[in-house]
Formats: structure tokens, sequence, C-alpha cells
């Protein structure tokens, strides 16, 4: 296996191999990307696997005046995670907290409206869902969207990216009924690390694959 991906289109192919055997053509199945990073990766496994593709809609809770750092996150359904022991250790205000969430739903709302226009969020009850993101660091990002998905009921749940920190896939192995990550290097440091290209994915993009899958599997009856 690789140690560095070219892109998220070549991390997406190689997931999708490593999930083949397993999910291919499973009638009950449904690819779930995190906007904007994971769509691309989640594209190219659904498009192997033959299902469906949808988003997760989740919003990293950045520290104030350090917005890489997240101190936790919110999805779809009021779902809030939050990271108290970082909160305590940088003594980050209530009113901060509060100002950086109102900030993230209103964007959490705007891609909504971007990504999905008047298509409702797909129902994940009794469904086998495979949850993707370009990268795991502090894991905050993807809590906030499994106990979004888990309210739904979903007969099972499979996390898979193409590089996440060790610790946070042993972590994940306790809460879903799979987890599959190509490298786990125990220096993670940041995941633009692991790309050589890393550019950030536009709104165009993410309404692009979502468009071009819906496409291909009407075309393929799938």
């Amino acid at each position: 296996m690789k140690t560095i991906f070219s892109n998220r289109t070549e991390a997406g192919v190689l997931l999708a191999k490593k999930l083949q055997p397993i999910y291919l053509d499973r009638a009950d199945l449904i690819v779930l990307g995190l906007p904007r990073g994971g769509v691309p990766i989640a594209y190219q496994v659904a498009k192997v696997l033959h299902a469906p593709l949808d988003i997760c809609l989740v919003r990293k809770l950045g520290v104030p005046g350090h917005q890489e750092l997240a101190m936790g996150a919110i999805a779809s359904g009021g779902i809030m995670i939050l990271n108290e022991d970082l909160v305590r250790s940088l003594k980050i205000s209530s009113k901060a907290i509060e100002g950086v969430i109102n900030k993230e739903q209103k964007e959490l709302k705007r891609r909504e409206i971007q990504y999905r226009g008047d298509r409702a969020a797909p129902n994940l009850r009794d469904r086998s869902v495979i949850l993707i993101d370009d990268g795991i660091a502090t894991g905050s990002t993807i809590q906030a969207a499994l106990s979004s998905i888990k309210k739904q009921r979903p007969e099972l749940i499979v996390v898979a990216v193409p590089v996440a920190a060790p610790d946070i896939c042993k972590e994940l192995k306790k809460e879903v009924d799979e987890v599959i990550c190509l490298i786990t290097p125990e220096w993670l440091y940041s995941i633009s690390l692991w790309y050589e290209d890393f550019s950030p994915t536009s709104d165009e993009e993410v309404r692009y694959f979502l468009a071009k899958s819906r496409q291909e599997l009407t075309a393929t009856g799938c």
C-alpha cells in the first residue's frame, strides 16, 4: 500500500478496492461522504460498489483564532460533540463557543441547500452505511457524523478512510461494525501531509459528484 496518495481520486480508488470484496452490489448499501473533502473519495467507492452516494453534513467547531484545531463538531439533527478537556485547558468561554456554533450552524444550512436543493435526506433505517472522509485526525467530525447516523438506526455502519491516527481507529472500532483505514501512521500531524495534492474541494465539485453518481446509477439500472 502507498504511504502517500497522489490525490483524493487515487485514495478513493484504493479504498474502493479494499471494500469491493465484501460490499459490491449489496442491495441495502449507501455510501455517505463528509463534505467537502470526503465526497470525491466517496464517489469513487460508490461507483465501484454500485451503490448510491449521498452526504452526511457535519461542521467542525474550530478553536477561535486557531480554526484548524477542532474543539468539537456539529451535525444535522441537532448533534453536537464538544471536547470538554480541550475547552477547559484553553479556557475557551461559553460566549466564544456559542459564537462558533452559530456560525457553523449557518454554514451547515447553507450547504444543505447547496448540495441537496429540494431533495430529501436519505432514510438510513435498516440500511448498510459506509461513511467516508479524506482522513481522521482528532475524530470530532466523524463522531458527530456517527451520532447523526445512529439516530436513524441503520443495520450496519462502516467507517472507511484513506488515513487516520491509529488510536482514533482503535476507538472507532468500539462504536461501529467495521473500520477500514488504508494507512495509520504513528505520527499523523496533518491529513494534508499524506496527499501530494490536497487542494480544497469546492461546492461545485460536491454537486458534480453527487449528480454524476445519480446519473451513473440510473444508467446502469442499479
